[in-house]
This record gives structure tokens, sequence and C-alpha cells, in this order.
């Protein structure tokens, strides 16, 4: 009871006759910047989160630290 590949073909045909290919290029190269951005931003939040929770192993003990930036008021 799935889709064959004849039924995908006509409805593949009915999209390109109802939108036009150059509107389905644009869409899909929204998307694909869409997906870019996202992926960058992704990596960038993964590379800064090391950098927030430190944690160190001394004699046994384990020392858990947790780094935060302050605005510096001083600079108006």
């Amino acid at each position: 009871m799935g889709i064959s590949i004849w039924q995908l073909v006509i409805i593949l045909g009915i999209v390109i006759l109802l939108f036009g290919t150059k509107k389905l290029r644009n869409v899909g190269g929204d998307l694909g910047n869409a997906i870019k951005s996202f992926k960058k931003a992704v990596k960038s939040s993964e590379e800064a989160e090391p950098d927030e929770q430190i944690a160190k192993k001394e004699d046994g003990r384990i020392i858990d630290a947790e780094v935060r930036k302050e605005k510096d008021e001083t600079k108006s």
C-alpha cells in the first residue's frame, strides 16, 4: 500500500505545473540557506560550551566551576 514511483512522478508533475520551476528553485535555495545558517549557529554554540563548564580533578577530588562573563559597567 505504498506510493509507487509513477504516483510520485505524477505528483511532481502537478507541483511543477502549479508553481513553475523558477519558484521551486527559489524555495529550494531559501531552504538550503536556512539549513546552512542553522548548522552554523549550532556549531558556534557547541564551540562556546566548553569554556562555560570547567571540571578538574586534583588529588582524587573533582572541582567543578562555571565561568561567567560580567559586563564592565565602567565602559559606558
